[in-house]
């Protein structure tokens, strides 16, 4: 087989360096940039992480090592929507403001209560202000805008998106406010291009506020027909399009000669799902983007592909770039930056400098320069082995940091595998000798590669907390192994027209054998002609609906015969049978599928009995000392209830949603698949008190005050790893 690649610039743009033009700004110290003066909001979580800089950091001390094992609930609140099939999730961070909490449901419904007795106040839908299927879509939290007085009268705004829908609510009433907007609602789509327009977007994670623009980014296939990831900020009061900051760029535009000229127009992503984080001292928004379309074959794509995978600095009145630092280049492995760039100050060197702390799925933390982009510790460009699939382009470097070592396994070994059963144990040993297991960044493959981390971290979305005071960084992560295969499109000659289909643009998230799950928790579809007839199942595929992306580039012959197919599936062996002869030429239009290797799906790594292949901790809790780049401490996150009823203790379990940590020497954390919230000691890991949730609580807590009283709220959505889906919020006080 045949692999190429096109040439890149090592350093191109400045790769950790800041230009002239934004030197000068620097210099000039940003005059006018800092926000208007506010009145300070003691014991407020204002902010989606609980500031601006996304430390995930509470000053609260009233709950301290001393008495935090009195915890009890406070109160518990039911948003509604409960998703009885187990595939509703809240993911929501919410905002506490003037003793009123705002957070959404499983539906993407907008609620305020009053955070102190969880009492309802007002609840907005967005499907009645919006055409659309928003389905079970996740939603991360929502933004505050705290405006200018204008006539005596303060504006304040909610802000947050459904779908593809970005809606500004007045914060009193959850009203839409007509001005922004078409009648309170903006079209996520705006300013991507006519070719982008029925694309699927969705934004899950909330924007930031600079001055009067809202800075957003959001959510984008992983396959064909992906929308660009473009950067865009718009008008809080208007809802006008303000500037954009193209993240695949333009010819004669840096950054474009590190993609083919012309760049393929089905090149798509480079987006920024994850959140921003904004100093607005600086006047600058810091950007984490994730992999270029398609995820896991780049042959039309060679090059570094800027600004994919990237940490961006932007000025945040207009979207120039200030420095930009890429993490992976040209991603075969879909290594989004998975969260936000947290904005820290560490004794570096004995000098205090401001950071950026920006952690990986791989497991890594890149410490970088905040105003210059420069690594704070090393970054080594390692060599590996190039790609032997047919025509693609893997890079032959790719960035590590020396500095702080990697806070997740790195390498899946025969030594270190499932050790509670020995017969599990050498199945084990053989499933794994079939695989190509050499660590990171090994290229994917056909036999099948082992991403160790996997897909989903590693560190995740709920990213990282900061203590000020000690210089500690706390983040959780996933140690589940993860195949990443490629099946050549030669073998769907063999297959009919619709499960040829299928296999393009359906196998990645439904699995070769229909049995969902995977990175996105997808239904199965086997006997899914007992749920929905023909109309619904061409609706579900050419709209979308909630996680799952519309499939607008499929003809509708092809829509048709994948909609037959999917039908004629009542059990499992169904699959398997192959067409008459000639049939598999019929009608599909499989010439049409440009790559020559499909996804073989989200695969996780697995024991025969269910485990994670690797030995325990499957999941874990890190505090990383980032003054020094060393790792203080570390424990296992969450355990597996049957194994507990084995005897078998402290394993650790996949997780989803963040840390906080608290002035009180705390760190409260959720997110594992035992549906319980946790408290660690954050001097020591030792774990100080926990409580059994309703549902998994896969979100990020968030610490706030109310008449002098501190509390702890957590999301209680479920429905991710198995387990059982939810609509609570649950808030917990110190007695009295």
């Amino acid at each position: 087989m045949k692999t190429g690649r096109m040439e890149r610039p090592r350093n191109y743009g400045k790769r950790g360096k800041v230009s002239g033009g934004a030197l000068l700004i620097i210099l000039l110290g940003l005059s006018g940039c800092a926000p208007e003066a506010k009145e300070e909001r003691v014991g407020d979580w204002a902010h989606y992480l609980g500031d601006p800089a996304t430390t995930q950091y509470s000053p609260l001390t009233e709950i301290n090592v001393d008495n935090v094992t009195q915890l009890e609930e406070a109160w518990s609140y039911a948003s509604g929507d409960v998703d009885a099939r187990g595939r509703g999730q809240i993911q929501c961070n919410p905002l506490v403001i003037d003793g009123v909490l705002y957070g959404t449901n499983p539906k993407l419904k907008c609620f305020a209560l009053n955070a102190a007795t969880g009492e309802e106040l007002w609840v907005f839908d967005p499907a009645v202000h919006s055409e659309g299927m928003f389905g079970m879509g996740n939603n991360r939290g929502l933004t505050f805008y705290d405006g200018k007085e204008e006539a005596g009268t303060r504006v304040q705004r909610l802000l947050y998106a459904a779908g593809a829908s970005l809606f500004s609510l007045d914060i009193a009433t959850g009203e839409p406010d007509a001005a922004f907007g078409n009648g309170g609602m903006v079209d996520l789509h705006t300013g991507l291009g006519e070719d982008a327009q029925d694309l699927f977007y969705v934004s899950n994670t909330p924007g930031v506020v600079f001055k009067d623009l809202i800075i957003v980014g959001g959510r984008v296939s992983e396959d064909l027909g992906a929308a660009p990831g473009h950067i865009r900020a718009f008008n809080v009061r208007t809802g006008e399009l303000a500037w954009m900051f193209r993240t695949i760029p333009e010819a004669g535009t840096p950054g474009f000669e590190t993609w083919p000229n012309p760049i393929d127009p089905k090149n798509g992503g480079a987006n920024a799902w994850a959140g921003f984080s904004v100093d607005h001292e600086r006047g600058m928004v810091y950007v984490p983007t994730g992999s270029a379309s398609w995820d896991f074959y780049g042959g039309n794509r060679p090059g570094d592909n800027l600004y994919a995978n990237c940490v961006l600095a932007l000025d945040a009145r207009t979207g120039a770039r200030v420095w930009h630092y890429q993490t992976v280049h040209h991603d075969l492995w879909d290594r989004d930056h998975p969260a936000t760039p947290v904005l820290v100050t560490v004794d570096h060197d004995g000098v205090p400098t401001d950071a950026v702390a920006q952690v990986t799925k791989s497991g890594h933390v890149f410490l970088l320069n905040r105003d210059t982009g420069e690594p704070l510790f090393p970054v080594e460009e390692r060599p590996y082995p190039a790609s032997d699939l047919l025509g693609e382009y893997s890079s032959p470097t790719q960035p590590l940091p020396v500095s702080p070592p990697p806070f997740s396994r790195q390498r899946l070994n025969a030594d270190d595998l499932y050790p509670f059963d020995s017969l599990i144990n050498r199945e084990a040993r053989a499933k794994l000798a079939t695989l190509r297991s050499d660590g990171q960044f090994i290229p994917p493959s056909v036999e099948g590669s082992v991403i160790f981390p996997g897909l989903d971290g590693g560190a995740e979305w709920g990213g990282g907390a900061w203590d000020p005071a000690s210089q500690l960084f706390y983040v959780n992560a996933n140690e589940m192994p993860w195949i990443l295969k490629m099946n050549p499109a030669a073998s769907m000659a063999d297959l009919s027209p619709g499960h040829a289909v299928y296999s393009m643009a359906c196998q990645g998230c439904h699995g070769e054998r229909l049995a969902g799950g995977g990175v996105f928790t997808s239904p199965p579809l086997v006997n899914i002609g007992e749920r929905f007839d023909a109309a619904t199942v061409q609706a579900l595929v050419r709209n979308g609906k909630g996680a799952m992306p519309a499939f607008q580039w499929l003809k509708q012959e092809q829509l048709d015969a994948l909609t037959d197919w999917l039908l004629t599936i009542s059990t499992e062996t169904d699959i398997d049978k192959r067409p008459a002869k000639g049939m598999a030429d019929a009608g599909a239009g499989k010439a049409d599928w440009p790559y020559p290797y499909v996804f073989g799906g989200y695969q996780r790594l697995t024991t025969s009995n269910g485990y994670p292949l690797v030995a325990p901790p499957w999941g874990t809790l890190t505090a990383i000392d980032l003054a020094a780049g060393e790792i203080r401490w570390r424990v296992p996150l969450g355990e597996h209830p049957d194994l507990v009823a084995e005897g078998i203790r402290n394993t650790g379990s996949e997780n989803y949603g963040g840390p906080v940590v608290t002035a009180g020497g705390v760190v409260f954390i959720a997110a594992t698949l035992d549906e319980k919230i946790r408290a660690f000691a954050a001097d020591s890991g030792k774990l100080l008190w926990e409580a059994k949730l309703p549902a998994a609580g896969y979100a990020t807590p968030a610490v706030y005050a109310v008449g002098g009283q501190q509390y702890v709220v957590i999301a209680c959505g479920g429905g991710k790893l198995g387990t059982s889906s939810g609509d609570r919020y649950v808030s917990f006080r110190l007695p009295g």
